[in-house]
C-alpha cells in the first residue's frame, strides 16, 4: 500500500490528551497512569494480529532529554538483525575515527636488479573492504613505474592482519554461498561500487540459439573461481530457471537451469572461498597487463617484517564508508570494521577483540552492556541479543559525538527513492510525514524485523525510537511503517488521527521490504 494509503486509514481509537505514562506490559501500578493519545495509538498498532504468538519491543524517547514517551517490552532481549550495525558503526567512528583509511601494501625483501625482482612480491592487506579491481591495477602500475619488469618468485597473499576465522559465530551454513555472507579477510576484493567484498559477479547471457550453452562472464576476471556450466538457452518467453551456486569449501561454481533466448544480461553474486587468493590473482593479472612478468604462482604466507614497501593503495575514509555500509546494510563492512577495531585498539584482528571494543564504546555512551550480547558486527549471527531500550540509549548517547552528523546522514532515509540516500528505506513511508524525515536502520532475518532511528514530530520535536519484532509468521513490517508515520505526524497541539498498518500480502521474507540484502531492490 502507498504512503498516502497508510496515512488515509482512520483508526477506531480516538486520541486523547494526558500525562506521559507506561504502555501495556508495564506493572499494574504504572498502568494506572493515564495514557497519552500517542501511547494509545501505539498500543493500538501493536495489538495487530501479526504479533499474536510473537514478541515486539518498542521504545520511544525524546532525543534531547532522553525522556521515555513509550515503552512496550523495552527491556526484553530480542534478536535485532541488522540493527546490530548501529553498535558496530558508532564504535568504529569513535575508535578508528571518521578520517581513518584502510590500506593495501605491495612489499618485497629481495633486491631488484636489471628490472628483475629476485624473489617474491608480497601483497599485504590491512582490511580494506572497498578494494576494487581498479585499485589492484593502480598498484600494478606503481610496480611497473618503479622499473620492475619481472618477478622471479611468487605473488604472496598476506591477510594475517586479521585472524583466520572467515565466518561469524552461528552464521547459517546455507547462507555461506551468498554475497551477504562472504568470508572476512584482511586482503579481499569487491567487484562493484556497492563494495561487496569477498564476492565476484557471474554475468549470464543466452546463447546464440535455443539449446546452446548460456554465455558466462566473471567480473572481475579471475582464475580462482571455476565455472561448471550446464545451463542451456531456452525458447523465447520461457521461464528463467538459472541457478548459480558455489560448492561449499571450494571455488567451484555450478551454473544450471535455463535462460530464455530473449533475456538480457543477468548478474548473480557469489562468495569466494579464501578471498586473499582471489585478490592476489586479480593483482597478478594486473601486473601481467602492465608488462610485469611473474614467474611463480599465487600462494598465501605472511610478509617478513624486514620487507620494504614498494606501493600502497588507500581506501575512502571510515566516515565515507558509513554511506554504503549503512544505506545498503552491507554485512561485510560491519565485520571488517569489528576486526579492524580489534587490530587497532587491541593488536588483535579478531571478532572477540573487536566486539570487546564495540561493547566498551556502547557502555561509554550509556548502554547497560551487561543486559545485551553482541556476537558479530552485522547482525547475521543468531546469538546477538539487545533490547529496544539499549538501542535508544545508544541513539541518544551518540548525538554528542563530533562525527554524529556524518553518521546520521549515512542512515537510510524513509521514502527517498535515491538508492544511496534512501537506502533500505527508499521504498518505505513514501509520501507521508515520515518521508525525508525519518532516519533509521532496518533489520531483517527470517522471523525478525527491526527499525530504529530518529524522527521529528509535526511540532519539530526530535524523537529516538527502536522497534524490534521476533518470531512472527507474517511480517509486521507495515506496522513498523505505521509507527514511523505516527511519530512523524504527532503533535501535542491537537489530537491526530491514528495511522493504521496496511494489510500486506508479504510473507516474513518477502521483498522488497523483507531481507535487507536482496540485490534487485
Amino acid at each position: 500500500m502507498s504512503g498516502r494509503g497508510l496515512v488515509a486509514f482512520a483508526a477506531a481509537v480516538a486520541a486523547t490528551a494526558g500525562l506521559v505514562g507506561q504502555s501495556a506490559g508495564a506493572p499494574a501500578a504504572v498502568q494506572q497512569v493515564q495514557a497519552t493519545g500517542l501511547q494509545q495509538q501505539l498500543d493500538t498498532l501493536l495489538s495487530d494480529a501479526r504479533f499474536q504468538g510473537s514478541l515486539v519491543g518498542l521504545v520511544v524517547r525524546d532525543a534531547t532529554t532522553g525522556e521515555t514517551l513509550y515503552d512496550r517490552n523495552g527491556s526484553t532481549r530480542l534478536l535485532p538483525a541488522s540493527n546490530t550495525k548501529l553498535f558496530s558503526s558508532t564504535a568504529a567512528m569513535h575508535t578508528l575515527g571518521a578520517g581513518f583509511r584502510f590500506h593495501t601494501d605491495v612489499l618485497a625483501t629481495a633486491p631488484v636488479k636489471s628490472g628483475k625482482l629476485r624473489g617474491d612480491l608480497y601483497l599485504k592487506g590491512f582490511g580494506d573492504p572497498t578494494a576494487l579491481e581498479s585499485d589492484y591495477v593502480a598498484l600494478a602500475q606503481k610496480i611497473a613505474a618503479a622499473g620492475i619488469k619481472r618477478v622471479d618468485g611468487n605473488v604472496i597473499a598476506d591477510d594475517t592482519y586479521f585472524d583466520a576465522q572467515r565466518l561469524g559465530d552461528s552464521w547459517a551454513w546455507d547462507d555461506e554461498p551468498f554475497y551477504y555472507s562472504a568470508q572476512i579477510s584482511a586482503l579481499t576484493l569487491a567487484p562493484n561500487t556497492d563494495y561487496d567484498s569477498g564476492t565476484a559477479i557471474v554475468e549470464s547471457l543466452p546463447g546464440a540459439k535455443v539449446g546452446a550453452p548460456v554465455k558466462l562472464k566473471l567480473v572481475p576476471a579471475t582464475g580462482v573461481l571455476k565455472l561448471v556450466n550446464t545451463a542451456k538457452t531456452g525458447a523465447a518467453g520461457s521461464a528463467n530457471t538459472l541457478s548459480i551456486e558455489r560448492d561449499h569449501g571450494t571455488n567451484v561454481v555450478r551454473i544450471t537451469g535455463s535462460v530464455p533466448a530473449d533475456d538480457t544480461v543477468g548478474q548473480e553474486w557469489v562468495t569466494v572461498w579464501e578471498p586473499a587468493l582471489y585478490a592476489a590473482d586479480v593483482f597478478r593479472r594486473a601486473l601481467t597487463a602492465q608488462g610485469v612478468r611473474v614467474d611463480g604462482n599465487v600462494r598465501a604466507a605472511a610478509t617478513p617484517t624486514t620487507a620494504r614497501q614498494l606501493a600502497r593503495d588507500e581506501s575512502m575514509t571510515v566516515g565515507e564508508l558509513m554511506n554504503p555500509f549503512l544505506k545498503l546494510s552491507n554485512n561485510m563492512h560491519g565485520e571488517t570494521l569489528v576486526k579492524a577495531m580489534g587490530a587497532v585498539a587491541k593488536a588483535e584482528g579478531s571478532w572477540s577483540a573487536g566486539l570487546g571494543v564495540v561493547t566498551q564504546y556502547a557502555q561509554s555512551v550509556g548502554v547497560a552492556t551487561s543486559t545485551i550480547r553482541l556476537s558479530d558486527g552485522s547482525g547475521l549471527s543468531r546469538k546477538v541479543n539487545v533490547t529496544a531500550k539499549s538501542v535508544t540509549d545508544l541513539l541518544v548517547g551518540v548525538q554528542k559525538e563530533p562525527w554524529f552528523q556524518q553518521w546520521y546522514d549515512a542512515l537510510p532515509i524513509a521514502g527517498n527513492a535515491d538508492r544511496f540516500t534512501g537506502g533500505t528505506l527508499r521504498s518505505r513511508m513514501a509520501n507521508t510525514p515520515a518521508a525525508n524525515n525519518l532516519h533509521g536502520k532496518t533489520g531483517s532475518l527470517t522471523g525478525v524485523t527491526a527499525l530504529s532511528g530518529y524522527v521529528s514530530t509535526k511540532d519539530g520535536r526530535k524523537l529516538v525510537f527502536s522497534m524490534i519484532s521476533n518470531n512472527y509468521l507474517t511480517t509486521p513490517r507495515p506496522v513498523e511503517d505505521a509507527v514511523g508515520i505516527t511519530l512523524a505526524s504527532w503533535t501535542d497541539q491537537a489530537p491526530v488521527a491514528a495511522t493504521k498498518a496496511a494489510v500486506s500480502p508479504q510473507t516474513a521474507d518477502d521483498e522488497c521490504g523483507g531481507n535487507d540484502w536482496f540485490k534487485p531492490c
